[in-house]
């Protein structure tokens, strides 16, 4: 079962899915302990739709694990409301490389062929941070020695950008929001070679704004005709991206689908906004169906777009917007 998930493809992605909810409801604690207080009869569930998911609010009061293992290491949340942090227990470090990996595979081409230039000033601050470790492990790799994390520096930043534009190094910008508008306000920067990757987050730092808005101050101020997004989250193995527009592609083995805002265990179609369901196939070693408290849109090809977040949720790292 493990073994095919890196591999899986729509055809499949249902059975797959299916097995994994039968391994999980009886090796995973707590989501066996939530479907038993749901009352869920398990010989029932023979659908993708029939799968209950577990809020993703559970990851800051249990650990969330299936199966047993001593973890190689945690990856932590960051908490500007000051209720806690989520916690994700993983087994082996090398599972979450190949998912990470794969999922930028997805939507962009081989990760060492980039530059990988990081402005993510708030998430150094956490040692275990999931998006550190996922463009650290980049920066790595990259076959560009010019790769490398910037702080307040932005004008070692500018030079560097400059330097890869003219010399045309392939260069990707993975920026926390708060950062990367503040950087927009300092410079002018014509980028032509460059994809810049905002990956949510105002950690408080700033008042919140809508996503096409944060697009279009940073298409100005660098000269692009597109910006692109990164949807991952502490609890998630799996990251989607959106290359423009803002409307996120999953790899295979991760499906995003929808329940109704005032109705935490219905389902929706989708069409209209709906609180997003995730599956990501990748969670085997925690909980695989995850329920969000972001608010979107799905599209009939398995696309999505964020628009939000529920009332009362928690601010989170990967997210930025307002709900409007």
């Amino acid at each position: 079962m493990q073994n095919a998930i890196f591999s899986v493809d729509q055809h499949h992605f249902e059975k797959l899915a299916l097995e994994v909810f039968r391994y999980q409801s009886v090796h995973c604690a707590v989501y066996r302990k939530y479907l038993q207080l749901l009352k869920t009869d398990l010989t029932k569930v023979t659908k993708l739709k029939d799968i209950p998911y577990l809020p993703v609010e559970f990851f800051k009061y249990f650990d969330i694990i299936s199966g047993s293992f001593i973890p190689e290491m945690v990856f932590e949340s960051s908490s500007t409301s000051g209720k806690g942090v989520s916690r994700h227990l993983l087994s082996t470090s090398v599972w979450y490389e190949k998912s990470f990996i794969g999922s930028f595979l997805h939507s962009f081409k081989n990760p060492e062929d980039y530059c990988h230039l990081a402005l993510l000033p708030s998430y150094l601050e956490r040692k275990n941070s999931s998006l550190v470790y996922q463009v650290n492990y980049f920066i790595k790799h990259s076959n560009y020695k010019e790769s490398g994390f910037y702080l307040d520096d932005i004008d070692a930043l500018t030079k560097q950008l400059h330097k890869n534009e003219s010399v045309g190094i392939p260069t990707i910008l993975w920026g926390v929001t708060f950062a990367l508008l503040s950087f927009a306000e300092k410079k002018d920067i014509d980028l032509k070679r460059t994809i810049i990757i905002e990956t949510g987050g105002m950690k408080g730092r700033r008042k919140e704004i809508v996503r096409e808005d944060l697009h279009n101050i940073l298409k100005k101020s660098f000269h692009l005709n597109a910006i692109a997004g990164e949807y991952g989250m502490t609890e998630l193995m799996s990251q989607a991206y959106a290359v423009e527009k803002g409307i996120y592609k999953c790899p295979p083995w991760m499906k995003v689908s929808g329940r109704e805002i005032n109705d935490p265990l219905s389902t929706s179609d989708g069409k209209r906004n709906c609180v997003l369901n995730i599956i990501d196939l990748a969670n085997i070693h925690s909980c695989s169906f995850i329920a969000t408290s972001d608010i979107g849109k799905i599209y009939p090809n398995g696309q999505f777009e964020v628009l939000g977040r529920l009332d009362n949720s928690d601010t989170r790292g990967c997210n930025l917007m307002v709900y409007q």
